[in-house]
């Protein structure tokens, strides 16, 4: 595998044609500082001019509540009225931006990978609906449910974490039913079959360290011609594809599980811990422990 570690959430995808960026937060670039990170639309908004041009999320998918106001928003290239009381599914790796009216209010949800992940079982097909953009009505319900995950947010009392992770798993579930409710769908999210064979191999051989080479040769591609459809689909190389779906496993054995470092570096192909340590460090901007530490605050 190709182990050289840029951050997970990489603001600096300014290569190919497109020229679309991949943030992390809400119009920001940093680290996802939580299991589950609320903001304000009108926080951020106002320090955009209270516009975003299209970008994408290499690995968080966002909820945007909207309680009041309007605007428009582009997701996967439809651009879409936005009105009181709606909501916006943003999966991860959809390009989307968003002129919001000034005074726009309402609330922006993000969820990292493996908590998303850790929500859903694969085999009650939520994942796939959820993978779609849209723009769908509030039932109260929903809004019930962000504000209750606001609180949690806010609140540092005993089993926080905990409260967030079941509230997020509630929320996921509340939009993917209210999706399958309603036609008001931005339509599927397009992955070319050839991406979509790489994600299927990387799923099998992540932990086996696949360098991009061996993946292009079980596909019968060249290497360049791959990272040249994962760019095109995602913003990022496939190598960067490779190394962040091994991040995201560590991340995840992190949050829901007690082994040891030691052993999840192991189970994860690494020889050395101290090396995955660096590894972890470099990609997220903490250290496997610290990471545990601030994920069970």
């Amino acid at each position: 595998m190709d182990r050289r570690v840029q951050y997970l959430y990489d603001s600096n995808m300014m290569e190919g044609a497109s020229h679309i960026q991949t943030f992390a937060l809400f119009g920001d670039d940093s680290e996802l500082p939580d299991v589950v990170h609320v903001e304000t639309i009108e926080a951020r908004s106002r320090l955009h001019d209270w516009e975003f041009t299209p970008h994408r999320h290499g690995n968080l998918h966002q909820v945007l509540l909207l309680q009041s106001g309007g605007g428009e928003a582009t997701l996967d290239g439809r651009a879409l009225p936005l009105s009181d009381m709606k909501i916006i599914n943003v999966p991860i790796g959809i390009v989307h931006g968003y002129r919001f009216d000034e005074g726009t209010r309402g609330h922006v949800v993000t969820l990292a990978a493996e908590v998303f992940d850790g929500s859903l079982r694969p085999s009650e097909g939520l994942a796939g609906i959820l993978a779609r953009p849209a723009l769908i009505d509030a039932p109260e319900p929903i809004a019930e449910t962000i504000r209750r995950i606001e609180a949690a947010f806010i609140s540092r009392s005993f089993g926080r974490a905990q409260i967030l992770r079941s509230l997020s798993g509630l929320l996921l579930g509340q939009i993917a039913q209210a999706m399958m409710e309603t036609d008001d769908l931005a339509g599927p999210a397009a992955t070319p079959p050839l991406l979509a064979r790489f994600d299927h191999l990387i799923e099998q051989h992540y932990r086996s360290a696949w360098s991009v080479s061996d993946y292009a040769r079980a596909l019968a591609v060249t290497p360049t011609h791959l990272s040249r459809i994962s760019r095109a689909a995602t913003g990022r190389p496939a190598s960067k594809r490779i190394e962040e779906r091994l991040i995201r496993e560590a991340r995840r054995n992190l949050v829901y599980t007690n082994l040891p470092v030691s052993t999840i570096a192991y189970e994860l192909g690494f020889d050395d811990p101290a090396y995955f340590s660096r590894v972890f460090s470099r990609a997220t901007g903490l250290s496997p422990r610290a990471f545990r530490e601030r994920a069970a605050a």
